[in-house]
């Protein structure tokens, strides 16, 4: 029993030893990191930009004409075509002019009686001067031939002035268009009365070239431009031309230009009117059309645009992009943005330029993950941070309407 007890005592570590030696592992080898995030990016670049905001109007004629009668009579006949065209001087309506064409004949006449009664006065106040020179006649006489050859002289001024007011009247027997334009349709026709100054038009002429189109803005935002203006934060926009959207959405061909704003605010609005001239050569634009113009307001230097893909929000409405930063690894940072301009937000504060944003690859990333990041490919003609055209105005809370 000792000897066997020996040697289960030296046995027993040696089997042991040689169990854990059997058992025993190599160290486990260090994981291998997973490879790089593949993202798209834009690097962000300082740009201009013109701020624009876009505000509805009515359209209105540039020139309107209500053709009344300056004279009494019958209308004899109509010379126009209604909803046509006509050229200013184009006669409208010829009324009856029998009676006034007798009176300026009596007019014309009284002129040529008063013409041979100062003839004649003339020549008798000559006589009379070389007379009472030898005193052949008195004095007296001398003086009133003086004096009806002045008499006679002032008959001929009336007489004159007659025939020029019978003529008027004779000439407004053909009422004619003071401007050129379209013209509708005739309120009378052709056998009826009409009388001098009255109060219902006969016809409404509308010059529709070039055509005035009256929007409104709030005199806030216009304190709000005057003082960015001042700041040095924005640079005033001063001859740009007004784009112009018609009802169903599409862009008007031609540009207008700002004509003039008025001086007054409207209390009961807090707006103030703003009138915009743009040519009509097609006739597309209408009197009393809704339009929306798209007015520039200012012009922003060293501007930044993040594109608006690249932009998140939270619930509360605060926005934040993710970056790649010199490291290639992703960085959130807050921003402020305050309007959209075509397919971008422009930046407040939060970002500069050379900042890589990332616009794909957000639903795999997160804060410290490292990325490769490809730049994307930039748009015909632009770049992808800074588009081409500006577009109105949009609340940063939401994206710009389609």
């Amino acid at each position: 029993m000792p000897a066997f007890a020996f040697v289960v005592r030296r046995t027993v570590p040696v089997l042991t030893v040689a169990v854990f030696a059997a058992c025993g592992k190599a160290p486990p080898a260090a994981p291998h990191a997973p490879p790089p995030v593949e993202v798209t990016v834009v690097t962000l670049a300082s740009t201009t930009v013109t701020l624009t905001r876009e505000l509805p109007g009515r359209t209105s004629p540039s020139l309107i004409a209500e053709i009344r009668p300056q004279a009494s009579g019958i209308v004899k006949r109509r010379l126009f075509e209604e909803g046509g065209r006509v050229k200013a001087g184009q006669v409208l309506y010829q009324l009856d002019d029998t009676v006034p064409r007798a009176d300026e004949a009596t007019a014309r006449a009284a002129v040529l009686r008063a013409e041979a009664t100062l003839a004649n006065a003339s020549l008798t106040a000559k006589r009379s001067q070389e007379l009472v020179k030898i005193d052949a006649i008195s004095r007296q006489d001398s003086e009133n031939a003086v004096a009806a050859l002045r008499q006679a002289e002032a008959d001929l001024a009336s007489a004159k002035a007659a025939k020029e007011r019978a003529s008027a009247t004779l000439a407004y027997s053909r009422i004619t268009s003071p401007i050129a334009g379209h013209i509708g349709k005739s309120s009378v026709t052709q056998g009826a009365l009409v009388t001098a100054n009255q109060a219902t038009a006969l016809a409404t002429v509308q010059q529709l070239d070039p055509m005035y189109v009256d929007v409104t803005q709030s005199s806030a935002e216009w304190l709000d431009l005057r003082k960015a203006v001042a700041a040095g934060t924005l640079a005033a926009a001063h001859g740009i031309p007004v784009t112009l959207f018609l009802e169903d959405g599409s862009r008007y061909p031609d540009p207008g230009k700002l004509d003039f704003s008025e001086v007054t605010v409207d209390p009961s609005t807090g707006s103030f009117l703003v009138r915009i001239t743009v040519p009509n050569p097609d006739d597309l634009l209408l009197p009393g059309m809704y339009v929306r113009a798209e007015i520039a307001g200012g012009v922003q230097h060293d501007a930044i645009l993040v594109p608006q893909q690249g932009v998140s929000r939270d619930p509360k409405g605060n926005t934040s992009v993710m970056l790649v930063g010199a490291d290639d690894k992703v960085v959130e940072r807050p921003v402020k943005v305050s309007r959209a301009i075509g397919d971008a937000w422009l930046v407040e504060s939060g970002l500069a330029a050379g900042d890589r944003v990332i616009v794909e690859g957000l639903q795999k990333i997160r804060p410290g993950v490292t990325v490769h990041a490809t730049e994307a490919a930039a748009a015909p003609g632009r770049s992808p941070a800074a588009p081409a055209t500006p577009a109105p105005d949009a609340a940063p809370a939401k994206p710009p309407k389609t």
